[in-house]
């Protein structure tokens, strides 16, 4: 688990680990009165296979409001110490980068997020265009080694989450994709034998919308089974969708609606051993927020499970959700009368 919180008059990243059902003290990652704190693109943790932890989180790189950088730091003891943070991205431009993933694939960790050299004009590669976020990755290695970033895609929305799922021997990466009609659709890329796919729209919503709705997809794998999850407001209509994939998502089938109705998004799914994909999403209910989720088939979804109602007035932002061999975890940001917020854990058996 990672989380930010306020110390002194900065902001600090911490982790903990759940062992054996109990959750160890919290590990300082990092301080600092220039983190950029944000309710949507916040930071996370992985793990290498031989065990080394791996956080990002993000940094302040110039006076406006948006230029902040990604910083990556490994420990190979568990979180007591920390290697110099670096960063992915090796632009050097005051622009925006944010909205990771940290992906484990192979032996390495495999970084994804949004990139804004080209906002500005300031770098503009071949085949690249000015003022558009692009999506990047770059390998990362457990002893800090790290590979060459690569151009994913030139053109994507500006500020959705991206998600990533193994299916096989492919790492597969899900986000808000962009085009020149401004239709802000959720695509798929691959990476296989070190080379990223062309991207390809999981299901044409057609949502074309003027900004970005901050709001990105979730995707879950077991072998060739997976699942993608998705929010979008196509023809004046907010609904959460999932489309499955036998295939190893080389096709989806028709997706299918999870929603009670007013559904605000932030998704994220769980793909379980009996062939359901446990999805989440946050809904309007009256005036509070409702946490929901669902086991979702291909048929559809069953029984919709209310997890917890938020009536104070900020929000409980993106819930997390994880199926480990100990049970199903949801976190979220629960706000407090006091006007604090915390984190709340919810565990389910599998």
């Amino acid at each position: 688990m990672s989380w930010m919180e306020r110390s002194g008059r900065g902001t600090s990243v911490k982790i903990a680990s759940l062992e054996n059902g109990q959750w160890d003290e919290p590990r300082l990652v990092t301080t600092s009165s220039s983190l950029f704190v944000n309710w949507a693109d916040f930071p996370s943790v992985a793990e290498f296979s031989d065990g080394t932890l791996i956080v990002h989180w993000l940094q302040r790189a110039g006076a406006s409001a948006y230029a902040y950088d990604v910083r990556i730091a490994l420990s190979d003891d568990n979180g007591d110490t920390w290697s110099t943070p670096m960063a992915p991205h090796r632009d050097m431009v005051q622009a925006q980068h944010g909205f990771v993933t940290l992906a484990p694939f192979q032996d390495k960790v495999t970084a994804v997020w949004l990139d804004g050299r080209a906002y500005d004009g300031d770098l503009v590669e071949e085949g690249a265009q000015s003022g558009q976020m692009q999506l990047r990755s770059a390998e990362i290695s457990s002893d800090g080694g790290m590979g060459s970033e690569i151009a994913v895609d030139f053109t994507t929305c500006s500020c959705c989450q991206t998600a990533a799922a193994i299916a096989g021997d492919e790492l597969l990466v899900v986000y808000r994709d962009r085009t020149e009609s401004e239709v802000r659709d959720i695509s798929l890329v691959r990476l296989h034998e070190g080379a990223w796919s062309v991207p390809r729209t999981v299901h044409a919503d057609n949502w074309e919308i003027s900004g970005c709705p901050v709001d990105g997809p979730s995707i879950s794998a077991q072998e060739k089974e997976v699942a993608v999850a998705w929010f979008t407001g196509a023809g004046d209509e907010p609904a959460v969708k999932v489309a499955f994939s036998t295939d190893g998502a080389s096709s989806f089938g028709d997706p299918v609606r999870v929603d009670m109705g007013e559904p605000v998004g932030r998704v994220n799914t769980a793909m379980l051993a009996d062939g359901t994909t446990l999805v989440s999403w946050v809904e309007w209910q009256g005036s509070s927020e409702v946490l929901l989720v669902c086991h979702v088939t291909a048929d559809g979804c069953g029984k919709t499970h209310r997890l917890v109602e938020n009536s104070e007035g900020s929000s409980m932002n993106f819930p997390q959700m994880a199926a480990t061999a100990d049970g199903i975890f949801v976190a979220w940001t629960h706000p407090l009368p006091d006007g604090r917020d915390t984190v709340r854990i919810m565990r389910s058996a599998r």
